[in-house]
């Protein structure tokens, strides 16, 4: 198990503030590097890894640290380098040395730590040997305990990102053929981000729980240790029960707009990526986003040109980005990039969180399905969805009520593909609006208002007519 420490100061650490952190174990301990240079390791005199520590981090994005880690006090003004250790809690000193690392870190450089009580710059002694048994080769700084079935991650955090840690122990269990299975407290929520990576098997959320053991935070199925991972217990009937404390939720009336896109355009030179969620961020939320980055915090600024010259180095393989809204308006997007025999295609869901007394901007769907039927945007697709859920746009470990169909876009190359004619007249009570160009335009069909589950009916008559036309 693991204890995650973070400092956050106005100045990039030097290599010699760095060291200055380090030495908190005293002259006795090592040094070494992994994963490329990028995490420095400080070792017990036995080889036995105390503390990792992440490479410095440029948040240059407002509002970033306060989303993932809530009130920081004495946040510098700013941008800040966010310096991330993660202190293994197989030996106990190890907590406090990442608590005098970052200690450290933050009176030199003027900033802060968190947790805020992370403050102390005293020297940790730490045993010549331990108990514990002895470390697994090869496992990576982020995962805790590595078996046949799974890599387990520790999570003691209000809220799990997809941190770069986090996608490095992801990597590490998809590439050995194992589950990630991300261990944390119920008070725990996950980011959009997390919550799509573990969405899919085998991955699982583990919420600690005193009535149950343990849950599933996204289905809520109790949990036993069976073997060497966590797996859904089975009662004499061959069900799983389902644990009170995920049933247990007060409806706040939070609502999200969620828009799932898909883009196909021709792979040349003068692509430029990104200009689609451009674009909805524009219609829905009145700005352009804030920042992008491939893991949170995300920590550069908006930039489409930045954001494609990333994916088409990392071509052909596909490209991963997180997107972030301002502050005063949550709104967070997924953004995968990859290149196929039919051009280079983009596949995003933008979530926007709504109070309960914030009107929903649905009003702005129809308008953004005309401007995304432009050539330069190659819509392929655009599904809009209501979603009672937080206005924060992270996920707690307890039930939701699933999205309700508003619209579904098709666009000019599908509508061409399956036939105008066929396309306008679906066996159904709907008016599809068409949209763009003329000659080549898009179809609008409207289902809804987000308030009637029955809607899902309707978009799955809907999609059958289109496939059969196809």
């Amino acid at each position: 198990m693991t204890k995650d420490v973070i400092a956050l100061t106005p100045t990039m650490p030097d290599v010699r503030t760095l060291l200055a952190g380090l030495y908190a174990g005293g002259p006795d301990l090592t040094v070494r590097t992994t994963a490329d240079g990028a995490v420095v390791q400080l070792c017990a005199p036995d080889g036995r890894t105390l503390l990792s520590v992440e490479a410095p981090v440029l948040v240059q994005v407002p509002g970033e640290v306060e989303r993932l880690l809530g009130a920081v006090p004495a946040l510098p003004d700013g941008p800040v380098w966010w310096t991330e250790a993660r202190a293994s809690t197989a030996v106990p000193e190890a907590e406090q040395l990442a608590a005098s690392f970052a200690g450290r870190l933050a009176t030199v450089l003027d900033g802060t730590t968190w947790p805020s009580q992370a403050v102390t710059t005293a020297v940790v002694p730490v045993p010549s040997g331990t108990d514990a048994p002895p470390e697994t080769e090869g496992i990576p700084p982020a995962v805790d305990v590595l078996t046949e079935q799974a890599a387990i991650v520790f999570q003691d955090r209000p809220v799990v990102a997809m941190t770069s840690w986090l996608s490095d122990a992801l990597r590490t269990a998809i590439t050995s053929d194992r589950a990630l299975q991300i261990v944390t407290p119920g008070t725990t929520r996950l980011t959009l981000p997390a919550r799509a990576a573990l969405g899919g098997h085998p991955h699982r959320w583990v919420v600690q729980d005193g009535e149950d053991g343990y849950y599933d935070g996204l289905s809520g199925a109790v949990l036993h240790w069976q073997g060497d991972s966590f797996a859904p217990a089975r009662t004499t009937s061959a069900g799983t029960p389902v644990a009170a404390a995920f049933a247990d939720r007060t409806d706040s009336g939070d609502r999200q707009l969620v828009l799932s896109l898909r883009t196909r355009h021709p792979a040349d030179e003068h692509l430029v990526l990104g200009r689609a969620l451009e674009a909805a961020w524009h219609h829905i939320t009145g700005a352009a986003p804030a920042g992008w980055s491939t893991a949170e915090p995300v920590n550069h600024p908006w930039t489409t040109r930045q954001l494609t010259d990333l994916a088409r180095r990392r071509a052909p393989q596909p490209t991963w980005f997180t997107v972030v809204g301002h502050p005063d308006r949550p709104a967070l997007a997924t953004l995968r990039v990859t290149r196929t025999t039919a051009g280079v295609e983009e596949e995003m869901t933008l979530a926007v969180g709504n109070g309960a007394a914030e009107d929903l901007p649905l009003g702005a769907v129809l308008p953004l399905a005309e401007a995304l039927s432009a050539p330069e945007h190659g819509l392929t697709s655009m599904l809009a969805t209501v979603h009672r859920a937080r206005r924060d746009l992270t996920v707690p470990a307890h039930i939701e009520a699933p999205p309700v169909p508003v619209s579904f876009t098709l666009g000019p190359d599908a509508v061409q593909d399956i036939g105008l004619p066929h396309a306008r007249r679906p066996p159904l009570d709907l008016l599809p609006a068409p949209v763009g160009p003329t000659a080549r335009p898009a179809l609008h069909y409207p289902l809804g208002d987000g308030t009637d589950p029955q809607t899902w009916t309707a978009l799955r008559g809907l999609t059958h007519h289109l496939r059969a036309g196809s």
